[in-house]
């Protein structure tokens, strides 16, 4: 099941034309590879099919003994699932990959789609908000779901209750991509499956998992920076003050994109969250035309940028050991960023580089979406 390949430049993402499916999925299923990892590798190694082969004695370097990469026969078995479900597997060096989604940090080295892959690129805004919704909120998801794609945008959320079904069943007209948690193939919450079936025939089904995988709550953050990366921008209605749809709203902050969001009642806890984040600079909007015109106005002038770190002090060589100490005592469980761990270290960063990815794949230290660390 070969998807066709296009090299592209970021160097993170440098698969080659001689890898495969197989090759590919074996990878990123293996222990410990997630997609930071996975590009990392494939950076430093050429391809899949060679970063495999590398794999064992890179972990054996970190400290791991008896590793081994995931089976063939594992691979072989989800290629078999995903073309039982229906769905396509297309890979981040394929041209039917979303290019949009291909430029974030971590990007999925792989989806799988059950629908047509070219709404992936149609011009995807994304339309978000809350489970528990208001008849309100539920009415203005409907009307901006159906104006945005009669616009010409794709309508983008994660089939989740509330705001999302509804911007999702407006938008079947013009086409909608659904973005799962779990296995493309694996409908949550149940009642939706009629409208999963329609969006396969109507748009896309998206999921990075293999198919057959039952959603679980770790999945969901990492989904929200799919919804995110495959759009122009987020547009945000009802969300309380903490929710899994700020977290989508991070991310697009994170990645560079648009973040929109309706105003509520500030006796509403469920608009809390949008009204938040008008406080920290969204773009306020009252329908699509809103978020049409914020999509077409100029630029913001030049000169905002943040100065251009000084370059970092030259250190005395250390060895390994010394320097994975050091990058762990700069980490907590909350995030830092990776550029500024590694300037801080005023190490080369190669050197900082591998001993982050030793201390990963001995599950010392976690990857999250942004480029960021954490203790694991």
């Amino acid at each position: 099941m070969d998807t066709g390949h296009l090299p592209f430049d970021r160097p993170r993402s440098s698969t080659t034309v001689k890898d495969d499916d197989l090759s590919v999925l074996r990878l990123i299923r293996s222990r410990r590879v997630g997609p930071a990892t996975y590009h990392r590798l494939v950076a430093e190694h050429g391809s899949a099919a060679a970063a495999l082969e590398a794999l064992p004695a890179i972990a054996a370097a970190a400290g791991i003994t008896g590793y081994e990469a995931c089976p063939e026969g594992v691979a072989a078995a989800e290629l078999a699932a995903g073309r039982k479900a229906g769905a396509r597997l297309i890979r981040c060096d394929s041209p039917l990959y979303p290019a949009a989604l291909r430029d974030i940090d971590g990007a999925p080295p792989i989806l799988w789609v059950r629908g047509d892959p070219a709404w992936l690129s149609r011009n995807p805004v994304a339309v978000i908000g809350a489970r528990n919704a208001s008849s309100l909120g539920l009415r203005m998801a409907r009307g901006m779901a159906a104006g945005l794609g009669e616009a010409g945008h794709t309508v983008v959320a994660g089939l989740a209750r509330g705001i999302d079904t509804a911007a999702h069943n407006a938008a079947l007209p013009t086409g909608t991509i659904a973005v799962m948690a779990g296995g493309v193939d694996v409908i949550y919450p149940a009642e939706n499956v009629v409208l999963a079936a329609q969006i396969a025939e109507q748009g896309a089904l998206v999921s990075e998992q293999p198919p057959g995988t039952e959603p679980q709550a770790r999945h969901f953050p990492t989904r929200n920076r799919i919804v995110s990366g495959l759009s122009l921008a987020v547009v945000v209605i009802e969300a309380a003050h903490r929710s899994g749809t700020l977290i989508t709203a991070r991310n697009a902050l994170d990645q560079g994109r648009e973040v929109m969001a309706v105003p509520g009642h500030p006796m509403d806890a469920r608009a809390s969250g949008c009204n938040q984040l008008i406080r920290d600079g969204a773009v306020l909007v009252r329908n699509s035309a809103d978020v049409c015109a914020a999509l077409g106005r100029e630029p913001e002038p030049a000169g905002t940028a943040c100065p251009a770190p000084a370059p970092a002090p030259r250190a005395e060589p250390v060895d390994a050991g010394q320097i994975e100490a050091r990058i762990l005592s700069r980490l907590s469980p909350s995030p830092s960023d990776e550029n500024d761990v590694i300037r801080d270290l005023g190490l080369p960063a190669a050197a900082a580089s591998a001993a982050i990815l030793s201390l990963e794949l001995q599950g010392r230290l976690l990857r999250v979406p942004g480029g960021r660390l954490a203790l694991g």
